[in-house]
Formats: C-alpha cells, sequence, structure tokens
C-alpha cells in the first residue's frame, strides 16, 4: 500500500491492483497523427541538421516516439512521479554520504535570466550582477549568523555531522 496526502486527507492505494497493472504503457496509448506541444517559428534562418553535426552521429531512421497529445505525456508522466518516493511525498532521509538533492527555490533561482546562461569561465566584467547577488548574500549571511565572513564551500561531511555531535 501506499499512502498519497490530496489536499491533507490520506488516500490508500494498492500499486499491485489490477487497476494499476492494467494502464496502458505511452506507447501504446499512441495514434498517429497525435502531437505535443509545437516549438514556435525560428527567429534565425534554418540550417540542415547535417550542416551542424557529424553525419556519422545522425540517425539513420527517426526515433520511434509515441504519437501523443501534451496532456497525455503530462498525465502520463505525473502518474509515474506518483508511484514513486520522493522528498515531494514523504520522508526522505539522507546521509552525510549521499548525494543531496537540491530544493526546488534552488533550482527556479539557477534558471533566471540573469543566471542561467553564466559561465564559471566567464571575464569578470561580464558577471558583475551575479557577483552583486553572491557578495549581497555573503554579506547577509554574516550578519544573521555573526560571523565576519561566510564561506558558500561548506564541507558537506562536517556540516552533515555537526548537529549529531550537538546532541
Amino acid at each position: 500500500m501506499k499512502q498519497d496526502l490530496i489536499s491533507d486527507v490520506v488516500v490508500k492505494r494498492d500499486l499491485t491492483s489490477d487497476v494499476a497493472t492494467k494502464r496502458k504503457l505511452i506507447f501504446e496509448k499512441s495514434k498517429d497523427g497525435h502531437h505535443g506541444y509545437s516549438l514556435p517559428q525560428l527567429d534565425v534562418p534554418e540550417r540542415a541538421i547535417g550542416e551542424l553535426l557529424p553525419k556519422n552521429i545522425l540517425r539513420d531512421i527517426d526515433p520511434q516516439l509515441p504519437q501523443v497529445d501534451e496532456l497525455t505525456v503530462v498525465r502520463h508522466y505525473t502518474r509515474l512521479s506518483q508511484m514513486n518516493h520522493s522528498v515531494d511525498t514523504g520522508f526522505y532521509p539522507l546521509g552525510s554520504c549521499t548525494m543531496k538533492y537540491n530544493p526546488k527555490v534552488n533550482e527556479k533561482v539557477a534558471r533566471l535570466e540573469g543566471f542561467v546562461h553564466l559561465h564559471p569561465y566567464q571575464p569578470e566584467e561580464e558577471v558583475q550582477g551575479a557577483l552583486e547577488v553572491i557578495y549581497t548574500l555573503e554579506r547577509l549571511l554574516a550578519e544573521i549568523t555573526g560571523m565576519y565572513r561566510e564561506p558558500f564551500n561548506p564541507q558537506p561531511e562536517l556540516t552533515a555531522s555537526l548537529p549529531e555531535c550537538s546532541l
């Protein structure tokens, strides 16, 4: 049994039941002519893919992708995501030796227009806005914590172990 929290109401569902196991694969939902998202018109001149990539890495045949509309794709992958345990659906204990997940707010900030195309080796004069944000954040964190400076690269093992040591 798996529990879903929907609007503060716990709904139990058995993932091995006939309902769960008899659902169609996305390939079985495919219908000729159906398509999902349509890309906007190009704002640059169109070029043949063979001009941009070496011929030895191009496909000989089109990928065998299902022909489904966008709503079917969204519902399919949303349903699959609900079958997984994740930080969004329950307690997800991570120790000091495991990979950490990125909170969603970090992902949103990293995709802001002023940050998304930055590169670590860009010249300083091209990234002044980002450096100002980092400096301001460092000053605010130092003020909040009472420290003179605030490092942005703490050692993960020590950071994760510190709360355990203070118990």
